[in-house]
């Protein structure tokens, strides 16, 4: 398995096992969200990734998105939702298959209201370092 999917993967079992994101979303936690989607829900978004230093191809830095979605009116919802991924990822010991876990910061979160004036969406970064085990 790739790093980047091992590590997607980890992420979205931390956060399904999560009880303050499950409080918010249940299971809807989605890589590509069905037709009928049910809001509010997370996707996992964009992730980037390069050498984590020019000594170790091993090691590997990743920028990943997520992106909490909402149409309960306002902003506070998806502003909880953006805090409670960030409190259950933010420094989490995650078991990433094939790979060790050196380091998983939230770095940027941003909620603005969506061009279809109704949604309110949720952007998420983090940080993360892994190594081939």
């Amino acid at each position: 398995m790739s790093p980047e999917r091992a590590l997607i993967a980890a992420m979205r079992e931390a956060l399904l096992a999560d009880a303050g994101v499950q409080a918010l979303v249940a299971e809807r936690v989605y890589d590509d969200p069905p037709q009928d989607v049910v809001f509010p829900y997370v996707t996992l978004g964009r992730v980037e990734s390069r050498p984590a230093d020019a000594a170790s191809r091993d090691a590997l830095e990743h920028a990943v998105t997520l992106h909490a979605w909402s149409q309960y009116g306002g902003r506070a919802e998806t502003l909880d939702i953006i805090s409670a991924l960030r409190a259950a990822l933010h420094n989490a010991p995650l078991e990433v298959e094939g790979h060790r876990l050196v380091l998983l910061l939230a770095t940027f979160a941003d909620v603005f209201r969506s061009g279809d004036g109704r949604t309110t969406h949720g952007v998420l970064r983090l940080r993360a370092i892994t190594e081939l085990e």
